[in-house]
């Protein structure tokens, strides 16, 4: 269940995003499930079509979702192999931290500030 707090600072594509995003990651929305059409969520949820429009083109560049032309949006499988991506940067990274002598508090912190400034991205 999809909930938009219109009284939130988060925008409401962001607030869509994230949680289908968790759903997906959760296992909520198994790969392979489709997703309703923007027209018809955008309805539902009381949102502009462009809105919901945002939020899927974001899940899709983020692999989590693919667009199958008419056929509509569906959960991809290709999530899953972003999540293995990361494990193994992390792995790398960990690795480079331990060849340069920093240690795990800094680590985290630089990850964290690539995180908030958007250069992770």
């Amino acid at each position: 269940m999809i909930v938009i707090d219109q009284a939130s600072p988060v925008p409401p594509f962001e607030q869509l995003r994230a949680q289908l995003a968790r759903q997906i990651r959760g296992h909520t929305l198994a790969v392979g499930t489709r997703l309703p059409a923007i027209r018809r969520l955008a309805a539902d949820l009381g949102l502009a079509a462009n809105t919901v429009g945002r939020a899927y083109r974001e899940l899709e560049e983020a692999g989590l979702i693919e667009t199958r032309g008419a056929a509509g949006s569906f959960v991809s499988a290709a999530g899953e192999e972003g999540r293995e991506r990361a494990r193994r940067a992390a792995a790398e990274y960990a690795a480079v931290i331990a060849r340069a002598g920093i240690g795990t508090d800094e680590a985290v912190r630089i990850v964290r500030a690539a995180l908030a400034d958007g250069s992770a991205g």
